[in-house]
């Protein structure tokens, strides 16, 4: 088959993921590289990913195995193949899906890793300082852990996304969908300061961006910048920083709201999950605490 072909189908299967299914630029990309890596070995055994078959895929992923990726990686390299041979077939590129046969176990569902409540206020606590950087740094981390907003949601929240009158924060998520968060106290505080105070000096007239979150050249703040921010006040703040990135906020934001009563389905559309069984694993890391409290703390708990 002319490779060609298999160019223009890649091509249109991102647009219509982009397009059709409202996936994150992310997850298009993470596609989009599997595919490239899936291609690139069927050039070099002279076929493409439209000519190859059941066995070949099987043979692909065996061989992905042996460079010691790890199972996550060989789950999502499967999806990655059924989205596109999916598409094929119901675009009638191809009268055969590939990947029906194909297996690769699943991918065990691990608990998230918060930090403790403690060591939360104290990072937030830290951030003291009435530079633009301060009040922005301030802001950003008291919306990640007052929202358990997704780094690419903090990213992209816009000045008209905030609504002071009723305390609210419109947020964009996965697929495009929006939601509606509150806006607790703290959060305010900090935003207020920071959009008065703060954002007006970060802000260059060139870039005329609706970011909320801007860096030091006046444009929005990126994905890496916000993990730096964390990185960089975790050092100042004295607190082990190993795993610590804007996905964990997410993280403890969820376990400490149910720990403290919170209900489940108040955090599942708090942090915009579609399914009740992703946020019902805070649940279990919370019973995973309590357990560890309990044996440290009651003295019939152990021998």
């Amino acid at each position: 088959m002319d490779p060609s072909s298999t160019e223009r189908a890649l091509r249109e299967y991102t647009q219509w993921l982009s397009v059709e299914r409202g996936r994150s630029r992310a997850t298009i990309e993470s596609y989009s590289r599997d595919l490239r890596q899936a291609e690139e070995w069927a050039r070099e055994r002279e076929a493409s990913l439209l000519t190859l078959n059941d066995d070949d895929l099987r043979e692909y992923i065996s061989v992905v195995r042996g460079l010691g990726r790890a199972p996550t990686t060989l789950v999502r390299i499967a999806a990655s193949l059924r989205g596109f041979y999916g598409y094929c077939l119901d675009e009638r590129i191809l009268s055969h899906n590939p990947t029906e046969r194909l297996d690769v176990g699943r991918r065990g569902r691990t608990l998230p890793k918060p930090i403790s409540e403690e060591t939360m206020l104290a990072l937030l606590d830290s951030v003291t300082g009435d530079t633009p950087e301060d009040l922005r740094d301030r802001t950003l981390l008291e919306m990640l852990y007052g929202t358990g907003a997704r780094v690419s949601e903090l990213t992209a929240l816009t000045l008209s996304n905030l609504d002071f009158d009723e305390k609210l924060i419109l947020v964009t998520g996965k697929g495009n969908k929006q939601r509606l968060v509150p806006m607790g106290r703290s959060l305010e505080s900090a935003l207020l300061a920071y959009l008065s105070q703060g954002r007006p000096f970060l802000a260059v007239a060139t870039k005329r961006t609706e970011a909320v979150f801007l860096n030091s050249r006046g444009g929005g703040i990126s994905r890496q910048g916000v993990d730096l921010i964390i990185q960089r006040r975790a050092l100042a703040a004295g607190i082990d920083r190993t795993g610590l990135s804007a996905h964990v906020f997410r993280h403890s934001c969820a376990t400490h709201m149910l720990a403290h009563g919170a209900d489940i389905r108040v955090v599942q559309e708090l942090l915009g999950h579609a399914s009740i069984s992703t946020t019902q694993l805070y649940t279990a890391v919370s019973i995973t605490s309590l357990k560890q409290n309990y044996l440290n703390a009651h003295p019939r708990a152990v021998d």
